[in-house]
């Protein structure tokens, strides 16, 4: 029989899987606005706004279901992992705002430093905010622990692009605006691993580290 619970978990689950795709719009258009030199600012600054209302939402969803429902351990589960991926999914929106922010600023610079090394960094980030996604929506434990590898291709990419920014010919506006995108695409990668780790737990029940 249908617990009153479950009607609630699916409503959350809507919530946090709509957030999902969201996240992932509000990342893409704010890289390829930087890559392409487009001004999209004011729309990725309305899907950063829109998903912290969102986050808001899950969380007033999950505090309304543990009040009224006394969820046992399996719920709170899912419960607790799923308010700390709309907080993941919130970040996102919020570093792709920063990389916006940043273009704008830098705007006269008009640089992409080293497209081959910042196109290969964007691919591997947007790769492991579409697989995290993915995996959320089939609740699939195996698929995150692709994005360990991952995780760690951008880390090595991120280093060897600090290591050409440090011989970089002296243009301080462009070498700022790279150096601040590609922190936060970055940070980007590491919120998708999180995203991941909670996304193994409510699968599995363990806890898995994959950074």
């Amino acid at each position: 029989m249908s617990r009153l619970l479950d009607t609630s978990l699916e409503q959350l689950t809507s919530i946090v899987l709509k957030m999902g795709d969201i996240a992932e719009k509000t990342v893409r258009t704010a890289i390829w606005d930087f890559m392409e030199d487009r001004d999209t600012h004011e729309e990725v600054r309305e899907l950063s706004d829109l998903l912290d209302t969102m986050t808001v939402s899950v969380e007033d969803k999950a505090f309304e279901m543990i009040v009224k429902y006394q969820p046992v351990a399996s719920d709170l589960r899912i419960i607790n992992s799923y308010m700390k991926i709309a907080y993941d999914f919130e970040r996102l929106g919020r570093y792709a705002w920063d990389i916006s922010l940043a273009h704008q600023r830098f705007a006269q610079s008009k640089t992409v430093f080293n497209r081959t090394l910042m196109g290969k960094m964007v691919e591997k980030t947007l790769q492991m905010v579409r697989t995290s996604i993915e995996a959320l929506r089939d609740i699939n434990g195996e698929m995150v622990k692709s994005l360990a590898e991952t995780e760690s291709e951008v880390d090595k990419i991120y280093s060897s692009y600090l290591d050409k920014l440090a011989g970089a010919p002296p243009n301080a506006k462009s070498i700022i605006c790279n150096l601040l995108v590609i922190r936060y695409l970055e940070r980007i990668a590491d919120h998708a691993t999180y995203i991941g780790e909670a996304i193994y737990y409510i699968a599995t029940g363990e806890k898995a580290i994959l950074r």
